[in-house]
């Protein structure tokens, strides 16, 4: 078979299965059991995708991903983030678009905490959302920014997308992990510098209200109590890595322990929010092993097909510029973003990116990061972004899909042209890792 009909095959019967309603994860099992029939030898086919599921639950560098989660849960289930934003609520004043302020803060915050763009999202939807609304916030005021700082957590470490894009794509986690930081703090400034300005060039978008009159101890004392205390889980998780202490795993079972020791001391932590904590990590993990399972046999089959390579031929024979080779790619993504969730547009690109810029010399790091940003933007992308999802389920039922779109499009915005300054200036990407060298 050549090997455009076998790139046909596998990708038209995966679209096609995602049509009908299957699920990612059993769409990709249900055209690997095809694939690997047809492309890996029959039998032996179907015993080397039952090997490569074995290879990814048991792969050590996927451990991060379970306790990167389960740092979160523990944090939102036990109700301490919760009780963070609402410190930082108290602390933050006189400044225009104030809740809008805190939505961003709190969300920078809990995305260096968390890993998980819904959770986020859900946290401040359901924490800040009401009282916008009391105070006459316009739906793009309220809802935007934490749309915005809802998706930092893909950025900011820990971050399971990330663990999973290193590990699938061969590239240092730890790297990569690191590489985000700069670039989810830079673009948390840039939602800040947007917001404060559209508030005082339109005040009635976010109307400005009396704010209960405390000391300046007062405001301080929750934010030293509730806030200060989980910056230490940033500070294990990323200076571990940074001083050369600990790999990403261990770093991830420090964060994760010193979670639950934080809802201790807080007195949060119960049996019943944990085994909560515990129920949800699972069926995260659980699906991720699934995915990335698959995803080694899709990739393994595209290259004994012949799809891969004959796709480096044409690409090769267009004769791109390393910089055009990766624009393309990131509009390819920005365009699987409207359709897709993150997951499947990383599993169906992966496997043609990382060899295209391989064979350019393109820097794996910087590209990838890159990469997480777009898949970033695809959580806020209409019609289907995930979050626009989670967003609209919290919102009050006055609240249309369409009001929840057109609120997020000027923090896709931003996003994009974060993407065009580590693009035009790859050291806002790179310094950091370059100091683990």
């Amino acid at each position: 078979m050549e090997w455009y009909w076998a790139l046909t095959l596998m990708m038209g019967g995966f679209v096609f299965l995602l049509l009908l309603g299957l699920p990612v994860a059993f769409s990709f099992l249900a055209i690997n059991i095809v694939g690997a029939w047809i492309f890996l030898g029959g039998h032996a086919g179907e015993m080397q995708m039952v090997r490569n599921a074995s290879v990814a639950v048991t792969t050590f560098v996927l451990i991060p991903i379970a306790l990167f989660v389960l740092m979160g849960e523990v944090l939102f289930q036990t109700g301490v983030a919760i009780k963070a934003v609402d410190a930082i609520d108290i602390l933050i004043t006189k400044v225009p678009g104030r809740l809008s302020i805190v939505a961003i803060v709190g969300g920078t915050i809990f995305a260096a905490l968390s890993g998980s763009s819904a959770a986020n999202t859900a946290l401040l939807g359901s924490t800040l959302m009401p009282e916008m609304r009391k105070r006459g916030y316009h739906s793009s005021m309220a809802m935007g920014p934490i749309l915005g700082a809802g998706g930092l957590a893909v950025l900011i470490p820990p971050s399971g997308l990330a663990v999973l894009l290193a590990s699938l794509g061969e590239i240092s986690v730890s790297d990569l992990l690191i590489a985000g930081i700069l670039p989810g703090l830079l673009m948390a400034v840039l939602y800040f510098v947007y917001v404060i300005g559209l508030s005082y060039l339109k005040p009635d978008l976010a109307p400005a209200y009396e704010v209960v009159d405390r000391t300046a101890w007062e405001r301080w004392k929750p934010f030293l109590i509730y806030v200060v205390p989980l910056f230490s889980l940033f500070v294990i998780v990323v200076g571990s890595i940074l001083a050369g202490f600990a790999s990403p795993t261990e770093s991830a079972g420090l964060g994760a322990l010193g979670a639950i020791i934080i809802a201790l001391c807080y007195r949060a932590l119960s049996w019943q929010n944990l085994k909560k904590s515990l129920f949800e990590t699972a069926k995260t993990t659980i699906l991720i092993l699934f995915i990335a399972s698959a995803s080694i046999t899709f990739s393994q089959i595209l290259l004994f097909s012949g799809a891969t390579q004959g796709l480096l031929n044409i690409v090769k024979m267009m004769e791109l510029s390393p910089s055009m080779l990766v624009v393309s790619m990131l509009l390819v993504l920005f365009f699987l973003g409207c359709f897709m969730d993150p997951v499947s547009m990383m599993l169906i690109t992966l496997p043609f990116y990382i060899p295209l810029a391989q064979a350019a010399g393109i820097d794996l790091v910087w590209f990838a990061l890159l990469m997480l940003i777009m898949l970033e933007v695809s959580f806020t992308t209409p019609p289907f972004g995930l979050i626009l999802f989670v967003m609209k389920a919290i919102a009050p039922p006055d609240i249309t899909l369409k009001d929840v779109c057109l609120a997020a499009l000027p923090f896709v915005g931003i996003a994009l042209l974060t993407v065009a300054i580590i693009f035009f200036f790859p050291q806002v990407a790179l310094w950091l890792p370059g100091m683990l060298e």
